[in-house]
């Protein structure tokens, strides 16, 4: 179940941590701290905290927070099944019980890393990459399904990495082909490519495939060539653009997801004009900005010096998303009078909240529907945009 240290539900709480970047770890020491003390108070007996922060830090953790319990490793789960009182059922491993509504969930296809990005801690926490073999993939997709899951979260640290380790060669647009062919599944969507050796199969298969929904979320992070060799991406300025540009002339109509840095140490100012240019020019329809985070241990770490202050970091950020939301704006208004498939995920005070092939949970705009419409959740409607905001869309359903 999922608890709040306000209100702390059962004898026992499970945190799962998040190590990756500044905030995120703050978020979950937070928790940590809220729940430790719910247990001084009473409320919870036992207290258990696991994931990526307790995998990177975990003889610090346990030094400096002698209310938990215990800390497990991301990877430690058979351990805590052992301390829960329960026995590893090597039978039940493809079985899952899902914290997302039941009608999506996320399919995890590899685990780790083999990028030396500067900023980034994933492959310190998680390791080298490795993918799940395609059969186990599939036998797990087809018991979501049998459990009413009509939409798969395709995820990885990697997607573009999927198989090579496995099958010597890129291997992620034939596991979508036999994703799609399970009885029930009508959305695949697919989250954090890489932009070096993208597998460009995966392409002909999202224009072919109605399943497969025309979205591909991968992080660019920059575009000026010198901020691109500092952060080791292994890639160039033309290679980005002629990948974005292959993209939405294969695909008519994909929405791209991406990501940037800003404040990386080195960016100057001409870098962060380059970049502000980028985005205005390419008019991605998702794009999110993290200010850099200093991260013990990565490349960047051990190499630069953090240089540049944290406002003028945030103040780039905050440039990018203001420009960003204008494009975000224009790309909503049109869409006004236009239909579209949507699924709903909710009911909230007057509105229906859904989702369109363009939609990932959480992140991404929502469609919003009257609750005067007939709709359940869980279910796939046509509806036509009567309105648009700077992130979500105001729809009817069509009858």
């Amino acid at each position: 179940m999922e608890h709040d240290a306000a209100e702390a539900k059962g004898e026992i709480v499970v945190i799962n941590t998040c190590g990756f970047i500044g905030d995120a770890k703050e978020e979950s020491i937070d928790t940590i701290l809220d729940f430790a003390e719910a247990k001084k108070e009473g409320r919870i007996n036992k207290l258990y905290v696991m994931g990526c922060l307790s995998e990177r830090y975990f003889d610090q953790l346990g030094k400096e927070l002698p209310e938990v319990d215990r800390f497990f490793g991301k990877f430690n789960w058979q351990e805590l099944i052992a301390d829960l009182g329960s026995a590893y059922r090597p039978d039940l491993v493809n079985e899952r019980s899902l914290t997302t509504p039941g009608h999506y969930a996320y399919l995890k296809i590899s685990e780790g890393c083999n990028r030396s990005c500067s900023y980034c801690a994933i492959p310190i926490i998680t390791g080298k990459h490795k993918s799940k073999p395609i059969e186990d993939l599939v036998e797990e997709a087809r018991l979501l399904a049998s459990q009413g899951v009509k939409e798969l979260q395709v995820i990885a640290q990697d997607l573009s990495y999927y198989g090579l380790d496995l099958y010597k060669k890129q291997m992620l647009a034939p596991l979508v082909e036999k994703l799609s062919q399970i009885e029930g599944i009508e959305w695949i969507r697919l989250h954090y490519a890489y932009p070096a050796a993208f597998p460009m199969d995966i392409l002909e298969v999202m224009e072919r495939n109605p399943k497969v929904c025309a979205y591909m979320d991968i992080a660019l992070q920059h575009i000026s060539d010198n901020m691109l060799k500092l952060m080791k991406r292994h890639v160039t300025k033309a290679d980005t653009l002629s990948l974005v540009n292959a993209m939405r002339e294969k695909v008519p109509g994909i929405h791209l997801r991406t990501t940037m840095i800003t404040g990386h140490p080195g960016e100057t100012e001409e870098d962060f004009a380059e970049l502000l240019e980028f985005v205005k020019e390419m008019r991605f329809e998702r794009l999110g900005v993290f200010p850099y985070s200093h991260e013990e241990d990565t490349y960047a770490w051990k190499n630069y010096k953090d240089n540049i202050p944290q406002e003028i970091k945030q103040a780039r950020s905050d440039e990018i998303m203001a420009l960003q939301r204008d494009i975000s704006r224009e790309i909503n208004e049109a869409k006004v009078g236009t239909r579209m498939k949507v699924i709903i995920d909710r009911k909230e005070e007057d509105f229906f909240i859904g989702r369109s092939e363009f939609d990932s949970p959480e992140v991404d705009p929502e469609v919003l529907i009257p609750v005067s419409e007939v709709v359940k959740p869980g279910h796939f409607y046509e509806v036509e945009i009567t309105a648009a905001e700077d992130y979500d869309l105001y729809a009817t359903v069509v009858d």
